[in-house]
């Protein structure tokens, strides 16, 4: 048992060394062009939904209606929109340069499969290391739940709100 033991310890040292002398000899991919480290998205999406199971808010406060919908219509375009895309506009050379690539939320399903409280997490919060800032400390808690039920209703908004959205 105690050269079990002695085995494990030392095959962990030795674990540890090589993965700081991965990132410390500079051979981690850093720049944006580079493709993702081994296991980099596994590991980022088993860390963002045990996050979101334990915090996201369950009930959402507003309705789903109109002048919320334009409401957050406006919030997305001065906050969200750089990055994220407009619909029919092509994305910014912000959103072309960012690694990982932001999800174009008004292309294919975007986050319309999240549910408003999964998107307002994500909106308040940020998500480190990919871009996505925390809008807390700039969005009020209501303007915060406009964008996210915005979003969580892209593929059913109605023609004055997808307007506010397109227009130039």
């Amino acid at each position: 048992m105690k050269t079990f033991l002695l085995g494990m310890a030392t095959a962990l040292i030795a674990l540890v060394l090589v993965l700081s002398s991965y990132f410390a000899l500079g051979f981690a991919p850093v720049s944006t062009a580079a493709s993702p480290m081994p296991f980099e998205h596994f590991v980022a999406k088993l860390a963002i939904n045990a996050r979101l199971r334990h915090e996201m808010p369950r009930n959402v406060p507003i309705p789903p209606k109109e002048s919320n919908y334009l409401a957050g219509a406006k919030v997305y375009r001065e906050n969200c929109a750089v990055c994220h895309g407009l619909p029919g506009q092509p994305l910014s050379a912000i959103a072309t340069g960012l690694f990982p690539k932001p999800p174009a939320l008004f292309r294919g399903k975007g986050v319309t499969d999240d549910t408003p409280g999964e998107t307002y997490w994500k909106v308040m919060n940020g998500i480190r290391l990919t871009g996505m800032p925390g809008f807390q400390p700039s969005l009020s808690e209501t303007q915060g739940w406009q964008v996210s039920v915005l979003l969580a209703n892209a593929n059913s908004l109605p023609s004055s709100v997808q307007t506010a959205l397109s227009s130039p």
